[in-house]
């Protein structure tokens, strides 16, 4: 009987036939044998912060909460395994207790691991890449029930494939990632003129660890966000008031508890485009969204990588990203600033409103036939892809 599905911010439902929750890695491959053998659509969903149809099947939902924990470590390697369906937050109190800590955070923590992978969270900092670049190793369920290892040093062209899979591959069961010896942080919080802002935008971005400002379309001031190793970082912004000064374990003052939810609409735009960009979206949202939208706009920086499907791939990256709450329409708003992003050759992420089609996301990313072929290796008959997927791959079978 179906039952019904609802994202974290109410902005996407569907009702799948069922909704499974595999205790074991054996019980999930024996549901994708019998999903694959019948013909079906499995999909894998995490905490539901994404809003766009990745995980919308009308076939069989897997949730991973039950594969949850960290599973090993090695302190002296600096490496983890974690099982997929583990929560950000959780990932942090665990590594915490063993002296490990991953390299960044994004704004909020309640992500799954797996999630994380699948659509290429990111964090800020200039010189930090996005979170699945540290990925080392992956257990998954392919597309025919088969249990199946995958190491960095044996398979590259996997690894740049998994680092941004869109669940597209298979069911991850556990991912092993490079850490960092656990690490604190100096969280401040600054508040400014936007003008002064962009004026000491390059020196913020290249002083600092983490580093973005998010602006209210109601002000004309903006909130400056500074994270350092303590004694690291920018002494002192004259042109900006201090309104928060606090040291702690990374897992503890990167990421933000958030109660109000939210729609969102984030591009990936090349890093020396960002400050225009952002200008005329501005200059925009000032013109004409001023009153029906009150909530932020963000700036984050992203290192380059070598994911095939990442925002970043090739490209020092800034992601500029809309807010609306919850509830209140957002249609209107993200459609008349999506075009300014896309002039300034702006990809979409994954997980947030978009409106792009397959043959405008292929001239995106140069090694798309490449995730391709990769996803054809792992499931041939596309049992993983659900109708968005099958129209965006055009292939499965």
């Amino acid at each position: 009987m179906p039952v019904s599905w609802s994202n974290w911010s109410g902005s996407l439902q569907f009702e799948p036939q069922e909704i499974r929750s595999p205790a074991t890695e054996e019980e999930l491959a024996e549901l994708v044998r019998r999903a694959a053998h019948d013909g079906r659509c499995v999909r894998v969903v995490g905490s539901g912060h994404s809003s766009t149809p990745l995980v919308q099947t009308p076939h069989t939902l897997v949730s991973l909460e039950k594969l949850r924990g960290l599973e090993s470590f090695e302190a002296s390697g600096r490496e983890a395994t974690i099982r997929a369906g583990t929560t950000l937050k959780e990932a942090n109190s665990a590594l915490l207790e063993v002296g490990l800590a991953v390299h960044n955070l994004g704004d909020v923590d309640f992500q799954t691991v797996a999630g994380v992978v699948g659509t290429g969270t990111h964090g800020t900092g200039r010189t930090l890449p996005i979170i699945p670049d540290v990925l080392t190793g992956v257990r998954l369920v392919d597309g025919s029930g088969e249990i199946r290892e995958f190491r960095a040093e044996d398979d590259p062209d996997f690894f740049r494939a998994a680092r941004v899979c869109l669940g597209a591959l298979g069911i991850f069961t556990s991912l092993r990632m490079r850490m960092l010896p656990a690490y604190q942080l100096r969280r401040r919080e600054w508040c400014t003129h936007v003008e002064d802002c962009l004026e000491n935008l390059d020196r913020l971005m290249n002083e600092n660890r983490n580093c973005d400002f998010y602006w209210y379309p109601r002000s004309d001031l903006v909130k400056i966000r500074t994270l350092n190793i303590p004694g690291q970082g920018s002494a002192d912004l004259p042109f900006a008031r201090c309104i928060q000064d606090i040291t702690g374990w990374m897992g503890d003052v990167l990421p933000k508890q958030r109660e109000l939810r939210f729609d969102e609409m984030e591009y990936w735009l090349p890093a020396e485009a960002g400050p225009e960009c952002f200008r005329k979206v501005r200059r925009r949202v000032k013109e004409t969204h001023r009153r029906d939208v009150a909530w932020r706009v963000l700036y984050r920086s992203v290192a380059a990588d070598d994911a095939y499907l990442s925002g970043a791939h090739g490209r020092d990256t800034v992601t500029i990203s809309l807010h609306q709450n919850a509830g209140l329409p957002f249609d209107d708003y993200f459609n008349d600033i999506e075009p300014l992003f896309r002039h300034y050759g702006g990809r979409p992420h994954w997980g947030k409103k978009h409106t792009l089609k397959a043959k405008d996301l292929m001239r995106l990313y140069p090694k798309w036939e490449d995730f391709r072929a990769v996803r054809r290796r792992l499931d041939p008959d596309g049992t993983f892809l659900n109708p968005y997927l099958r129209r965006i791959f055009g292939d499965g079978g």
